[in-house]
């Protein structure tokens, strides 16, 4: 899979995604630095979010639309929570243009389809689904159509949810669909990250993985990256100490700090490979080998006293160990010679 100039596998970098959400805190100038500042972190892209309260839920103070599970909002309605979140759709077109300038790839997570519309023209290379639109199948179908890769999170997702979000975009033609293990939790705790799942949907359903992460620091995503995720998203803020999702995301420094750990954690990760080469066929020197570690004569008879399995690795492989034991010796070996086939009657 490829998302704009950058290939997306189980071989290639992590893709690194910097979550701009809600961190603007309503101006445009914090946005714009947001961006400059996830280049500057070595993201590889940045996500907005793109929707309106009107597009997304309606101004109703009932009780289905008041939050109160225990989470940083609570208190507010759905819509006033989203009132101060969205990014104005007037900003987009700059965004997009100083993403380009910096020359980080720049998308979306559409929550209607008047938000797909409008985002196709600035030609995003991607697209994200949130975990709470996974149920959405007319989006999803809408998205998929567009035959443009498609990021989901599975955050409130059973089986049931996934499989159908897969099979909307396979009957659309799109393959190109990652999973982020996702835990909808603001913050997350570490305890619930439960990343065994990223790897299980990897080959329950055959498609690369990944990790959109709402803990608090970086250790969650560079294990994930040990258990190879093909993609992270976590968010970045430029101050974390006001905003609507700035609790739980990254400064600069630190999300800086999380990309250089999750790079030196994809080095540790490597590639399945089991020839040698030259640095390992270096080190089979220290192997242990058959060696001679007694004078013998002609005619004596191997042992376990006069030929044993030691250090180094010159030596006949000890698997012919017990097979030679009881031969003779057909010519003499001095202590400390490698023990041969040659030197024993077949």
């Amino acid at each position: 899979m490829q998302i704009g100039n950058q290939k997306i596998g189980k071989s290639q970098s992590v893709f690194i995604i910097a979550e701009l959400s809600a961190n603007h805190n309503g101006s445009l100038e914090v946005a714009l630095e947001t961006i400059r500042a996830a280049k500057r972190a070595g993201a590889d892209a940045v996500k907005l979010q793109t929707y309106t309260p009107d597009t997304i839920t309606i101004d109703s103070k009932k009780p289905d639309f008041k939050l109160d599970s225990g989470t940083i909002w609570d208190g507010q309605t759905l819509y006033e929570l989203y009132q101060k979140a969205y990014t104005p759709w007037e900003w987009h077109e700059q965004l997009f243009k100083v993403a380009v300038d910096e020359g980080i790839l720049c998308f979306s997570s559409p929550f209607d389809i008047s938000a797909v519309d409008f985002l196709e023209q600035f030609d995003v290379p991607a697209y994200k689904i949130a975990s709470f639109e996974i149920t959405d199948i007319p989006l999803i179908q809408y998205v998929a159509r567009k035959k443009k890769p498609i990021i989901i999170s599975t955050g409130i997702a059973d089986h049931t949810d996934i499989q159908l979000a897969l099979d909307t975009c396979y009957a659309e033609g799109n393959q190109d669909v990652v999973l982020l293990k996702t835990t909808s939790e603001y913050p997350a705790k570490i305890a619930d990250a439960n990343l065994i799942m990223m790897t299980d949907m990897a080959k329950k359903y055959t498609v690369l993985t990944g990790l959109s992460d709402h803990t608090l620091g970086s250790v969650v995503p560079i294990v994930a990256t040990a258990m190879g995720a093909a993609v992270i998203e976590k968010h970045i803020a430029i101050d974390k100490s006001e905003g609507v999702d700035a609790s739980f995301s990254l400064n600069e420094k630190e999300f800086s700090e999380m990309v250089h750990e999750v790079r030196l954690a994809e080095q540790a990760r490597g590639i399945v490979n089991y020839d040698l080469d030259d640095r390992k066929i270096k080190a089979r020197k220290f192997a242990r080998s058959l060696y001679v570690v007694m004078d013998v004569k002609k005619g004596d008879v191997v042992s376990m006293k006069n030929v044993k399995s030691i250090r180094p690795g010159y030596g006949l492989h000890p698997k012919h160990l017990h097979d030679i034991m009881g031969k003779r010796f057909i010519q003499d070996v001095k202590k400390g010679e490698r023990m041969e086939l040659t030197a024993i009657e077949t």
